[in-house]
């Protein structure tokens, strides 16, 4: 998990508990690098700071988590958003996803262990990526 380590993680909700739980939590897996924002706008503001992953609330105050999903991935198309909501319609997961999340994770019980588990994903896929770039590269160096 050396890798995931590296991440710059951006917490957004508009609950300051639920806040300082998700940060606690990321710092006891050994996540330092978290910055946490209480509404939409003021994650869009710091996205030149060029976070990794971004555990975006679907319902917050002023913007929506989809419209903050959707100027995210307009923003960078390659920063892992993870939307996390207390709502468990299907339709919302499915247009979460739809709109560029990474994940869906709904709020309970379990859901500092699913972030984990995201973030474990989110290794995998890098690394599987990390793999695939180097014959990407020797083909366009070929034809040079």
């Amino acid at each position: 998990m050396e890798q995931a380590q590296q991440f710059k993680i951006f917490l957004v909700d508009d609950d300051v508990f639920t806040l300082n739980l998700y940060q606690q939590h990321l710092n006891n897996l050994g996540f330092f690098d978290v910055s946490t924002f209480h509404s939409g706008t003021a994650c869009l503001e710091e996205l030149m700071q060029k976070p990794d992953v971004i555990f975006l609330d679907h319902n917050m105050d002023t913007l929506t988590g989809f419209d903050v999903l959707k100027k995210i991935k307009r923003f960078d198309p390659n920063v892992f958003v993870v939307m996390v909501s207390a709502q468990e319609e299907l339709k919302i997961a499915v247009d979460a996803l739809k709109y560029g999340a990474f994940d869906y994770i709904i709020k309970g019980d379990q859901e500092v262990e699913k972030m984990r588990q995201v973030l474990n994903r989110i290794t995998q896929v890098l690394e599987l990526l990390k793999k695939e770039k180097p014959s990407f590269w020797k083909k366009i160096l070929s034809y040079i």
